[in-house]
């Protein structure tokens, strides 16, 4: 840690924006959770019955049940809900952060200015930032990861960073572990001798699942790449804050400029869904190029399709494709992983997939039980557990 000021403290909420945040928070696990089994217990003993008797079957894939459920009021009424308390997440944060926008703004240039941890950050004004970005509030997020509402703006960083707190809020399995520290520590299992060097993470926003994976491989020196400048110079400051060494760097992961194989490990978190098959492509081409020989790449996603275990759960997780701003959502979830990675030059025998129980909200011995596949781990539903895929080179 370091003496200087943690930027994630500088926003200080109202009583009435707490109360507003605290109901927002209650309000998406009352959806996300509660109401949610409600839902599925309309589509077992109602919904699913009369499909069967109509057609003689089972629905058989998400699409089938989801053509069932338009028409279900508990349907219509469970997505309205889940919609705007996705909105409220923002909303209830926006205003806190506006009020102190200056005072985060020279806080990130003199966090910048000072760097004691020898930590950088390097920005493009010329950047392509992609169409999938620039149109689309992904997640709703208004003015989504890049937008600047003044010179030197961090605010897009700020209202993620705390309406990522009420979005979590409510589910405290998710707001205490993450991805970072869950696959981190299952590949230290897994793979004891991988000892990486060099480590970049792309798609990094403000560094959330970044810091994470570097609490496990602290002497891997570390850098980060984003399309949105104000995530990145939020991020950088709560790097240096919080003694992270870290080189950012806004860039386009599609024409990454970093030599050819100079990474061992390269990591992305609720990335790839955020964009077409077509850019994962040339994305996964890139990353191919700057992993060293014997490096690794590893993502986490919500589960494809091929090993969701019924119709009904797939519908559930295609919601995001449909109502969250994140229209290749669908495609990416229903594609084969393995061909994705070879079509980019690894060999099909390389590719690896696993899930792991969220690290910190499950005994150690189950964590490693189901790491080393000696035990079952739960499902992968509002954070239990993480899945991750990727490939060595």
């Amino acid at each position: 840690m370091s003496n200087l000021p943690n930027i994630d403290d500088l926003v200080e909420p109202t009583h009435d924006e707490i109360a507003r945040q605290r109901f927002t928070s209650v309000l998406r696990k009352r959806v996300l959770v509660d109401f949610a089994k409600d839902m599925k217990s309309v589509y077992e003993n109602v919904v699913e019955p009369g499909f069967e008797k109509r057609q003689g079957r089972k629905p058989k894939t998400g699409n089938e049940v989801r053509r069932e459920m338009l028409d279900e009021p508990i349907f219509q009424e469970w997505s309205a809900l889940r919609h705007n308390a996705q909105l409220m997440s923002w909303w209830t944060v926006q205003p806190s952060v506006e009020r102190k926008l200056p005072e985060l703004i020279q806080t990130a240039k003199d966090v910048a200015a000072a760097t004691p941890t020898g930590g950088s950050l390097r920005l493009n004004p010329d950047v392509h930032i992609p169409k999938t970005v620039t149109e689309l509030d992904v997640h709703l997020m208004p003015g989504c990861f890049h937008e600047e509402h003044a010179a030197d703006d961090v605010a897009q960083g700020a209202v993620l960073y705390h309406g990522g707190l009420v979005f979590s809020g409510g589910l405290a399995h998710r707001s205490k572990g993450g991805w970072g520290a869950t696959a981190s520590r299952a590949l230290r299992i897994k793979f004891p001798d991988f000892k990486p060097k060099t480590y970049l993470d792309i798609g990094c926003s403000i560094g959330r699942q970044l810091f994470a994976v570097m609490d496990v491989f602290p002497y891997a020196e570390a850098h980060a790449i984003d399309v949105g400048a104000p995530m990145l110079r939020y991020g950088h400051a709560r790097a240096e804050a919080l003694g992270k060494k870290v080189h950012f760097a806004q860039m386009n992961a599609e024409t990454l400029d970093y030599p050819d194989n100079h990474f061992d490990l390269v990591t992305s978190s609720f990335f790839f869904h955020e964009i077409s098959v077509k850019s994962s492509k040339k994305i996964l081409k890139e990353v191919y190029r700057v992993l060293k020989p014997g490096g690794l790449m590893i993502n986490q996603e919500l589960p494809p399709a091929s090993i969701v275990p019924n119709p009904y759960d797939d519908f559930v997780y295609d919601w995001d494709a449909y109502y969250n701003n994140e229209p290749f959502y669908y495609a990416f979830r229903h594609q084969d992983l393995t061909k994705l990675f070879v079509d980019a030059g690894f060999a099909k025998h390389k590719y690896l997939q696993f899930k792991a129980p969220n690290y910190s909200t499950w005994p150690d011995e189950l964590f490693e039980a189901c790491v080393r596949g000696e035990a079952v781990p739960p499902e992968v539903s509002n954070g239990q557990a993480w899945f991750s895929f990727g490939a060595w080179k």
